[in-house]
């Protein structure tokens, strides 16, 4: 995973007044913790701040910051916004060690939904979660999971044996083989057989026209 770097100031005053003025000069009160080391609090400009958070998938996304020349690599933890105005008002990043193993959500992408049969004829890719809760070391973290679609057909399912973990990472969810996703026929084409047997079962009970059922006599017999 690709590693974004931010430069940060430490900061010796900490407090709700101290962070109303960083946020009044453009700047954002943050917080460095974790990895038996004391926390170290810092303050990140504004613009880098948000320019991360929005670029999605803030809070897997490994980080390098830059405090006054000395160098830390980080995971974002957590993040307040403010309600009304969507601004960020604190970050608190974990410092990540040697052997730091994080839970984490992975998002899940799916390839060449054009070379699958059952797309094709119309079905459905009936996605079952979007992301893959996973165990993971800090060190190999993956940016998201793929699933090649080639070659799927109607009824086919997509389990997360269908994706290669990173070394020493594991799914959270341990005791079955979870879908993922996956290729379920619309409506359309699950009617496609019903309607023929329909038809041969009408066909099937009525008669020609005129003929008297077997073992029945016309009303004009009885005269």
């Amino acid at each position: 995973m690709a590693q974004a770097e931010l430069n940060a100031i430490a900061r010796d005053r900490v407090g709700k007044g101290a962070a109303r003025e960083l946020r009044r000069n453009n700047q954002i009160p943050a917080v460095i913790y974790g990895d038996k080391q004391p926390p170290l609090s810092i303050a990140i400009a504004y613009k880098d701040a948000m320019k991360n958070i929005h670029a999605g998938g803030f809070l897997s996304s490994l980080l390098t910051i830059d405090v006054n020349g000395e160098k830390h690599k980080v995971i974002p933890r957590d993040y307040q916004l403010d309600p009304v105005k969507d601004k960020a008002l604190h970050i608190d990043f974990l410092r990540i060690g040697k052997n730091t193993i994080l839970t984490l959500e992975i998002p899940v992408h799916f390839l060449n939904e054009e070379e699958s049969p059952g797309l094709k004829r119309g079905a459905v890719l009936n996605i079952v979660r979007h992301t893959v809760e996973i165990n993971c070391p800090a060190t190999a973290i993956p940016d998201a999971f793929e699933i090649d679609l080639t070659g799927t057909d109607v009824g086919d399912s997509l389990n997360i044996s269908m994706i290669e973990l990173p070394t020493g990472a594991s799914p959270t969810i341990t005791d079955r083989d979870f879908t993922i996703a996956t290729i379920a026929a619309p409506s359309a084409l699950r009617s496609e057989g019903s309607d023929d047997d329909e038809d041969e079962v009408v066909e099937g009970e009525e008669g020609e026209e005129g003929e008297t059922p077997e073992g029945e006599e016309g009303e004009e017999s009885k005269d």
